[in-house]
């Protein structure tokens, strides 16, 4: 066998991640044995890399505990078998290439799909570069300030700071009241329902769900081992006496009561008084996910169902994602004051408290008015892309498309008659091109309607324009192949 030379100790890792003890290692084998097994699955399985250098044997030895002429017979034998490579003067190093009899089955490729940012795509946003600066501004100016709050724990509700001004922004916006300590920061909507269902629930409990309704809730609902019992909307909103018919012992509901997803309805003030009526009688919690309240575009919204129940049964949750941009990750949740210990112990379990680097720049841009300044604006932009997108969309297919346009909110839905087989619009859709979502894709048991959820903020007018006139193209197309023309306007 080849001499191994000695490693300069200056370009050597202090310590290897080598398992001693794992399956790969023979029991009862000679330590050289062993140190030469354990090398092997190293090197194969990429824990280093091909040309890096590999320790002393001495520093090797003090490592593992060996003798030093048990790591030298472990090195000569990954010399030997083409695992390592030697020169002297130089020392040891990872073979550039590794033989292919050593190298390990070829695993399944996991192929996650990206989110789609096209004309359509739902949840982008827009923020005016006047805010950009700020936000800039804001950010730097919290960093140079770096102070000592960023190096421990902190509360598992967020900073005060943040807390005290979503308050004031809730107040004057949604006519919630409700102190700072009722406030919890969260990564956003779905995070805060993790957080406080695992904290009212137990494990196969009920919750009831619209239906249609936000696919990704209902998912994380189940996913934390509730059971979902879709609940059917009307133009009303939720209908809460077909909920307590399907499952009147449901400890919770999840509702968007300010401007329902997908179908756009805003739940009237005779079934909101129901709801509540409904959690306070089942000693249940109603959450609500009130995602675009800001974009109100024709009128002053309905008080919002945390402020009629003044947080004793309503659970509110509202994000920066799309007031602000999604990267921030940060959303929040007002809680009922007899689940701020249970609900905060939930979260010091689940993920200790949030960060804390962003929060104080988001508390200057509440605090400054940078970003009411920026809904504003953002608004106007959103206003004309919904008109635009909504008018291209009914002329250019000839009236196949019905398109209602809402009067809050970021998408809008466009529906072909309800008699019409929901494939054309799938296929409308797919021979388009188009991103956002089949209006079907959204429910869970009833009868879905033939349509699309298409998505209007964050796109370039010039691209939301030629995307619609194809969508409705090709739904004509489609409508036409299934032996119904479309219906002139």
């Amino acid at each position: 066998m080849q001499k191994i030379p000695t490693n300069s100790s200056s370009r050597t890792k202090p310590e290897l991640p080598l398992d001693l003890t794992g399956p790969h290692v023979t029991a009862g084998a000679s330590a050289a044995h062993r140190l030469y097994q354990a090398l092997c699955e190293m090197i194969v399985s990429g824990l280093v890399r091909p040309g890096e250098p590999l320790p002393p044997s001495r520093t090797l030895a003090r490592q593992t505990g060996f003798r030093r002429n048990a790591v030298v017979t472990a090195y000569e034998r990954l010399i030997a078998d083409g695992f390592a490579d030697a020169t002297v003067g130089s020392g040891t190093f990872v073979a550039a290439r590794i033989p292919k009899r050593a190298a390990e089955p070829n695993k399944p490729k996991v192929v996650l799909e990206a989110p789609k940012q096209g004309a359509f795509a739902l949840g982008c946003t827009h923020i005016d570069e006047r805010a950009v600066q700020r936000f800039r501004a804001f950010v730097g100016r919290r960093m140079r300030a770096f102070g000592t709050e960023h190096l421990h724990y902190g509360d598992p509700r967020g900073s005060r700071e943040l807390r005290v001004a979503i308050a004031d922004h809730l107040l004057s916006a949604r006519g919630l009241r409700c102190d700072p300590d009722q406030i919890m920061l969260t990564s956003g909507t779905l995070h805060a329902l993790r957080i406080v269902l695992s904290a009212i629930l137990k494990s196969g409990d009920q919750v009831w769900c619209e239906d249609p309704g936000y696919p990704a809730a209902r998912k994380t609902i189940a996913h934390c081992g509730y059971r979902t019992v879709p609940v059917a909307v009307d133009e009303h909103g939720m209908r809460v006496a077909k909920g307590r018919i399907a499952a009147p012992s449901a400890r919770a509901a999840y509702v968007t009561p300010s401007h329902q997803f997908p179908l756009g309805v805003q739940m009237s003030m005779p079934r909101r008084l129901e709801l509540l009526d409904w959690a306070k009688q089942a000693g249940a919690f109603v959450l609500e996910d009130d995602y675009d309240s800001e974009f109100r575009y024709d009128s002053a919204p309905l008080m919002s169902l945390a402020g009629i129940d003044r947080l004793q049964r309503v659970i509110y949750l509202g994000t920066f994602a799309k007031t602000l941009f999604p990267g921030l990750r940060i959303g929040y949740c007002a809680l009922p004051e007899r689940l701020i210990a249970e609900v905060t112990a939930a979260r010091a379990a689940l993920d200790r408290f949030p960060g804390t680097l962003m929060e104080g720049a988001v508390a200057d841009m509440l605090n400054s008015g940078a970003f009411a300044a920026n809904l504003k604006r953002v608004r106007k932009l959103y206003r004309e892309a919904r008109d635009v997108l909504a008018e291209r969309l009914e002329v250019a297919s000839g009236g196949a498309l019905s398109v209602p346009v809402p009067s809050q909110g970021l998408h809008l839905v466009a529906r072909f008659d309800p008699a019409v087989d929901p494939a054309v619009a799938a296929h409308a859709k797919q021979a388009a091109r188009a991103e956002g979502w089949l209006l079907a894709d959204t429910y869970s048991r009833g009868r879905p309607l033939p349509g699309f959820v298409l998505g209007f903020s964050g796109h370039p007018m010039p691209q939301l324009v030629a995307s619609a006139e194809r969508l409705a193209r090709e739904s004509r197309a489609a409508l036409a192949a299934k032996g119904k023309p479309a219906r002139r306007a």
